[in-house]
C-alpha cells in the first residue's frame, strides 16, 4: 500500500475514527485503526466492539492495500509532523514508512486481516435531521444518562419518532431529560423506537458540526448507523424495556411559574458553593409569591439566595439536589422557562414558557429535607 494526503486532512481522519479505539485490548489490533487505499480514497476505521467510526477522505493512492497502525502512536507522529503533504508505504510485511519533508518514522503494522469486521447495518427504517439539530439534542440530554450497570438500558437514550418528530429521552432514576426536534421533510422514518448508548451518543456529537448539514440515522436489527458527511459512526442497540416515561411525568400541576434561566443559574450557583463531594446538602427551595428563596447549609456554614420569579409558589417548600437542578436549567435551550411543582414530594417539571415551542421537558425529583437542613 501506497498513497499520501495532506497533513491536517489525514490527521482529522484518524483522530475521528481514533475516538473509540480501545487504549488496551486483548486483540492487539483494536489498538490501532485500520487504513484501507483504494481508488483515490483513504478509508479509515476504529472499533472498540460496541462502537465503530469509518470515515473516508481523499489521497493520492499509488498503490491500493490495508493496514493496521496504531491509533495512539499514528497520532501522535502526525501531530508532531510539519504541515506538508505525508505519505504512507506499508510493505507485505507490515512494514511501514511515514514520510513528511524531512521528517520519516519507519514503524511496524498488523494486517488487515486481524482487524474484526464491523457490523453492517441493513437498510432499515432512517431519520434525517440537521447536525446541528442533532448535537444540540444530544448536549442537552447526555447529562441525564444513567451510569448505573444494574439498569444497562437506561445507560443510553431513546429515539423515539412520531410522524414528522423525534424524541429523544434519557433518564437515571432521579431525573429526566426530553428534547423534541422537526425531522428533515426527506426522512423515511414511520414510528421507530430505538436506545443508543451513551458513549456512541457522546461521539456522535463530537463528530456533528454546528451546521444545517443532514445526518440519516438509520435502525438497524442490532446496530444503528450515524451517516455524518464523509464519517460512519455504528454502535450496537441497547436491548431492553425503557422507562414508560410519559407515564411518569405528572399533570395538572397545582403551582406553575416563570423565571429568567440565568438569574435561576446564578441563584443555584450562589448557594452551591459551600456543597462539595464530602459535604453534601439539598438545596432548601422556597417558592413564594414573585421570589424563589434558595437556602444551603453544610459544616462550612450556610447560603441563600434570592431569585426572582412570576407567580406565586404559595409557600412551597422543597430539597433538590443542587447538581441535578443546574444540569436541568443550563439544558434547557430557552431564555425563560416555565417551572410545575406540586407537593413538597412530587418532581420538579422544567418546561418551556407560555407561548413558547413545546420542544424540552426536564423532570427532577425532589430531595427529602430534614428538620435543620
Amino acid at each position: 500500500m501506497k498513497f499520501s494526503c495532506e497533513k491536517a486532512i489525514l490527521q482529522t481522519a484518524v483522530t475521528t475514527a481514533g475516538r473509540v479505539v480501545s487504549p488496551k485490548s486483548t486483540i492487539q489490533a483494536l489498538e490501532g485503526v485500520l487504513m484501507e487505499a483504494e481508488n483515490g480514497y483513504l478509508r479509515i476505521s476504529g472499533y472498540n466492539l460496541e462502537t465503530g467510526i469509518i470515515t473516508q477522505v481523499e489521497a493520492d493512492v499509488q498503490e491500493s492495500g490495508a493496514i493496521v497502525l496504531s491509533a495512539r502512536l499514528l497520532g501522535e507522529i502526525l501531530r508532531r509532523m510539519p504541515d506538508d503533504a505525508v505519505s504512507v508505504n506499508a510493505d507485505a510485511d507490515c512494514s511501514v514508512h511515514v514520510q513528511c519533508g524531512p521528517t520519516s518514522f519507519d514503524i511496524k503494522g498488523y494486517s488487515d486481516e486481524d482487524f474484526p469486521e464491523l457490523p453492517s447495518v441493513d437498510e432499515g427504517a432512517s431519520l434525517i435531521l440537521p447536525q446541528g439539530s442533532l448535537k444540540s439534542m444530544i448536549a442537552q440530554t447526555i447529562f441525564a444518562v444513567s451510569d448505573n450497570e444494574s439498569r444497562p438500558i437506561h445507560t443510553g437514550a431513546l429515539f423515539e419518532t412520531e410522524t414528522d418528530t423525534l424524541t429523544m429521552v434519557a433518564v437515571d432514576g432521579y431525573r429526566l431529560a426530553l428534547r423534541r426536534e422537526k425531522l428533515a421533510e426527506q426522512s423515511a422514518a414511520g414510528n421507530i423506537s430505538f436506545v443508543v448508548p451513551g458513549a456512541a451518543l457522546n461521539e456522535v456529537e463530537k463528530i456533528c458540526a454546528d451546521s444545517d448539514d443532514t445526518v440519516t440515522v438509520t435502525q438497524g436489527d442490532r446496530h444503528v448507523m450515524f451517516q455524518i458527511g464523509a464519517t460512519l459512526l455504528v454502535s450496537r442497540r441497547l436491548e431492553g424495556e425503557f422507562l414508560n416515561y410519559r407515564q411518569t411525568i405528572p399533570t395538572n400541576n397545582a403551582v406553575v411559574l416563570e423565571a429568567e434561566c440565568a438569574d435561576l443559574q446564578r441563584s443555584i450557583d450562589r448557594a452551591s458553593l459551600i456543597i462539595n463531594e464530602k459535604l453534601k446538602s439539598p438545596l432548601r427551595c422556597k417558592f413564594e409569591d414573585g421570589s424563589l428563596s434558595i437556602t444551603s447549609k453544610t459544616a462550612i456554614g450556610s447560603a441563600f439566595d434570592r431569585c426572582p420569579i412570576t407567580g406565586d409558589g404559595g409557600g412551597l417548600e422543597i430539597g433538590f439536589n443542587n447538581r441535578f437542578l443546574m444540569d436541568a436549567v443550563k439544558a434547557a435551550p430557552a431564555s425563560r422557562v416555565r417551572l410545575e411543582l406540586n407537593t413538597s414530594t412530587s418532581p420538579c417539571l422544567i418546561l418551556p414558557s407560555k407561548g413558547e415551542t413545546d420542544n424540552f421537558l426536564y423532570m427532577v425529583l425532589p430531595v427529602r429535607l430534614r428538620a435543620g437542613e
